[in-house]
């Protein structure tokens, strides 16, 4: 790829976004190699260099131009308020920045946070939140292990990322309000040459396919002739349902695209209208 534009994409080296984003640049095809313990590496089949570095610093890279597009956690995003582009969200990392505090409190909305002391590693997004509802509180910044702040007696209440709420349960706290819901998104810096803004949309192309096929399932089924009116007012597709005859007189197969979200209604009504033998593919890319 020598003379050629190479984008550089900065990805977090280790944490719970890094094996993520590794494997969504493979799923689209970008092949990287010795990915472990390396500070970069450049794809052999597509323009792009990799960058492996703190979640923390990516908007700060991004921004300064040192890598021209990145993947991170909006929460951290939101924490540093870099002049950047978000361009698409990646689906993956999902997580809430939430107030919690120990499980023998109540709590009644922000104001139960007047004056008291509040342990997090997001103290912009804390601060923004309690100057937007006219609270005082003290804030201390701390990185990791906030969740044992208040059992040690550092805080009263702590703000901080939570996935399943397992952690704050072994700590004796309870979640009490989403400050910010997050997940992994793509960004840029501002000013992409024509030549980078051309990769970027190659490579959005191929996120976009896979994002899709994530969502939706190939089903495949058998269906009496007599039946087929109603099994494919059923099924909505791409376009519409493909419908091929077997062998035996008087049945097709019907092939067509559901959506995740509608998939289980979807099949009860199938095998109520007359399909049999209904069989589900996953689906590697979906192009539209």
């Amino acid at each position: 790829m020598k003379n050629e534009t190479v984008l550089k994409i900065a990805i977090q080296k280790s944490g719970r976004l890094s094996d993520d984003s590794i494997h969504l640049l493979k799923e689209c095809g970008i092949y990287l190699r010795n990915v472990k313990d390396r500070l970069r590496t450049v794809s052999e089949n597509f323009p792009i260099e990799v960058f492996f570095l703190r979640d923390d610093d990516i908007p700060e890279y991004v921004e300064d131009g040192v890598a021209d597009l990145g993947i991170v956690g909006q929460n951290v995003l939101a924490e540093k308020n870099r002049q950047i582009d978000t361009i698409e969200a990646l689906g993956f990392g999902k997580c809430r920045l939430s107030i919690a505090l120990p499980k023998n409190q109540s709590y009644h909305g922000p104001s139960s946070l007047d004056g008291k002391r509040i342990a997090t590693s997001y103290p912009t997004i804390v601060g923004d939140f309690l100057k937007k509802n006219n609270v005082k509180a003290t804030i201390h910044e701390i990185s990791g292990s906030v969740e044992i702040a208040p059992g040690i007696g550092l805080s009263d209440v702590i703000v901080d990322l939570v996935s399943s709420g397992g952690t704050l349960f072994m700590n004796g706290l309870q979640e009490a309000e989403v400050i910010l819901d997050s997940q992994a998104v793509l960004v840029a810096r501002k000013q992409l040459s024509a030549e980078q803004q051309e990769i970027v949309e190659k490579l959005l192309f191929r996120i976009r396919a896979v994002k899709k096929a994530k969502k939706s399932k190939y089903i495949l089924m058998n269906a009496p002739n007599e039946k087929l009116s109603a099994i494919i007012s059923l099924l909505p597709g791409m376009r519409s349902p493909t419908v091929l005859p077997l062998a035996e007189s008087g049945w097709s197969s019907v092939h067509s695209v559901l959506s995740e979200d509608e998939f289980w209604d979807r099949i009860e009504k199938l095998k109520e209208a007359g399909a049999e033998g209904i069989l589900v593919v996953p689906i590697e890319k979906m192009i539209l």
